[in-house]
């Protein structure tokens, strides 16, 4: 009896040791757990202050100029030099209007000049007859001055020595050419007043002048040239087209200025300025990662369709939760070579350093350049 007493506990040693060793077997678990919260903690952190310090989005797209071509005046085409996506330099002729008409007028503006010219001549010539009356009109009425003179001095030394027939023909001489020298300066400041300047600055010279220059503009509009360099868009017209004044017949793409717009969420903007160095990618160059500048950020954006300031207009997504309100900003590309090869509406994903974050800026530039292989596959 006392020999089974003594194997009892050897029995139950098993079970124990089970029992010890159940909670080493569930401890890994429960450091797993523990590293992947840390780990999830610490994601969370990184992303939240990498949307402040090096905010990232894939809304960006490349914007630059498009200038509607409309001419001045209005014609049938009687020459096109350009067609569907020419590249054109400044100056150069796009499309030539049929200039008779216009050729025309100016030969009836240059005829107008003259005749306003001969006109003012011969106003000048009327203007030197009214001068020589005057002077005329002058010389009598000093000469009936002095012979009125000399009668009133015979008539204070003798009275008698004249008769009233003499008197008064001498009076009337005098008054009648003071009334002369009146009327031939009113007859003269009339002409002149009405003929005016005789230079350039005449009303009339002035008129036929301006009437021969708008001729000559729109004689120059009818040649039809490029306003800045860039390739032709939207074109569709051909010789025989007629063309409307203000009626924009094709468009420019300008590849003189180019930008890119990329739109942040309201809550990246805490801590970017202009002057950031940002770091961008475009799917026409996968694989590279090129240098830009942010330049300035929008003040304010359109948030219905009613508004009249012309404010630029985001689209949020929509979805479960409130997408943050995003807010355009504008980057300038510091390498000027593939401007050339971009295209205006290509998509762009760009990221911004606001500071020295060396941790922040490390993991920004590993994901943008990771981003940036994956540009092949996508």
């Amino acid at each position: 009896m006392a020999s089974n007493e003594k194997t009892e506990p050897k029995e139950q040693e098993p079970v124990e040791n089970k029992q010890q060793e159940t909670p080493a077997k569930k401890s890994p678990v429960k450091k797993i757990s523990l590293i992947v919260l840390i780990i999830t903690v610490l994601i969370f952190i990184i992303n939240v202050l990498s949307d402040r310090h090096t905010p990232h989005t894939d809304q960006a797209r490349v914007k630059g100029l498009v200038l509607p071509v409309a001419p001045m005046v209005s014609g049938y085409i009687i020459q096109t030099n350009v067609s569907q996506h020419s590249r054109v330099k400044a100056g150069d002729t796009l499309f030539i209007i049929d200039p008779t008409s216009y050729e025309i007028a100016v030969k009836v503006a240059e005829s107008n000049l003259e005749k306003a010219i001969q006109s003012i001549d011969a106003g000048e010539s009327t203007l030197k007859s009214a001068q020589a009356r005057l002077s005329r009109a002058k010389v009598k009425l000093e000469r009936s001055t002095k012979n009125w003179e000399r009668t009133q001095r015979v008539l204070a030394e003798n009275e008698g020595a004249l008769s009233e027939a003499d008197i008064d023909r001498s009076e009337a001489s005098y008054l009648e050419a003071i009334e002369s020298v009146k009327s031939s300066q009113a007859d003269l400041e009339r002409q002149t007043e009405a003929l005016g300047p005789l230079n350039e600055n005449n009303p009339t010279i002035k008129a036929a002048l301006n009437n021969l220059e708008n001729a000559q503009i729109n004689l120059g509009y009818t040649a039809v040239i490029a306003p800045s360099d860039g390739i032709v868009e939207s074109f569709n017209i051909e010789d025989g087209y007629f063309a409307a004044a203000g009626h924009s017949l094709m468009s420019l793409v300008s590849n003189n200025d180019m930008w890119i717009q990329a739109n942040l969420k309201e809550n990246n903007l805490s801590k970017v300025e202009p002057g950031d160095r940002v770091e961008l990618i475009f799917d026409i160059e996968p694989g590279k990662v090129f240098e830009g500048k942010l330049t300035s950020i929008s003040y304010g954006v359109s948030v219905d369709n009613t508004n009249p300031n012309g404010l630029p207009k985001v689209s949020s997504a929509q979805g479960w939760l409130r997408d943050p309100q995003r807010f355009p900003v504008m980057i300038e590309l510091e390498d000027k070579e593939i401007i050339s090869k971009l295209r205006q509406g290509s998509q762009a994903e760009i990221v911004v350093y606001t500071g020295k974050k060396p941790l922040l800026n490390m993991i920004a530039r590993l994901r943008i350049r990771i981003m940036s292989k994956l540009s092949y596959v996508r």
